[in-house]
Parts: C-alpha cells; structure tokens; sequence
C-alpha cells in the first residue's frame, strides 16, 4: 500500500508537470479575473505553497528543508515554479514515508495520511481544472494530448 500511495503521488506530480511544461510564457499570465485574481501561474503557485504548508506542518524534516516559497501575488516563471512543485512533490513524498512509519498518523492532520494525500490530490485536479478553462476561454489552444495525456495515469 506504501508503494501504490506514493506511485499515486508521483502520479498526480507528473500530470501537473505535463500541464505546466505545456504552457506558453503567454498562458502562464492568462486569467478570467476582472478584479486581480490569480493567473494561471499563480494557481500553480498557490498548488506549490499548499503542498509546502503541508510538509512543513506534518514533517520537521521539511520544515528543516526550507522549501521555497513565493511572495503573495507573486507570478513565478515556469522554471521557478517547475523547481517548486519538485521541491514540494518531495517534501509531500518524505511526510508520506515519515507517517507511513508512524502507522497512517499525520502531525497535523488527524484525519491520517491516505485522506491527506487525497485532499492534496482533490486540490490539485480542481486546479487544473480550473487551469484548463482559463486556457479554453482566453483562446490558448490545448492539444490533445495535452486534454486527455493529463487523464491517463497508466502511461504517466
């Protein structure tokens, strides 16, 4: 079960990274908010400081780690943010190991790590989600693979 948690993990690692390494300069900065809302790059930001909150919170390995972060409103380039969501993929990585050892228990969490991880998992898809139809909707064309490569977790 260790080894299918954490392949779900890296699964779901690698379908944001196939969406992002998909996204042009100009996309990164594609919104549908009127009002200063988050671009698609700041989405991708807000993914990463979610999962770092979390590894921080449940791992003092991570905490010592000093993930990186970004400023509030801050729109990282596709490096920056490719260099985060690793960072962070691995800190979530170290809590599931480090509470796997720990029978399930989550510091910070108490409702344990299979719904933790399904929590990140469950934020992550609505933000792609939501990625996707800013892209739609602001005319950035999505290749097929693109659509349906992010569904299939057999060949990811």
């Amino acid at each position: 079960m260790l080894k299918q948690l954490s392949e779900a993990w890296q699964i779901n690692q690698r379908v944001t990274l196939k969406l992002l390494k998909a996204l042009s300069d100009e996309a990164l900065h594609a919104t549908l908010s009127t009002r200063g809302g988050r671009d698609v790059a700041r989405q991708l930001a807000h993914v990463h400081e979610v999962r770092a909150g979390w590894a921080e919170t449940t791992s003092k390995t991570n905490r010592d780690a000093k993930l990186p972060h970004f400023a509030k409103g801050e729109s990282p380039s596709k490096k920056q943010l490719a260099a985060a969501l690793d960072a962070s993929a691995k800190g979530i990585e170290t809590t599931i190991r480090e509470s796997w050892a720990k029978g399930g228990n989550v510091t910070g969490f108490k409702r344990g790590l299979i719904p933790l991880i399904s929590y990140l998992i469950a934020h992550e898809s609505h933000h792609r989600g939501s990625i996707m139809l800013t892209l739609k909707q602001t005319g950035h064309k999505l290749s097929d693979d693109l659509k349906w490569g992010l569904w299939d977790w057999n060949k990811l």
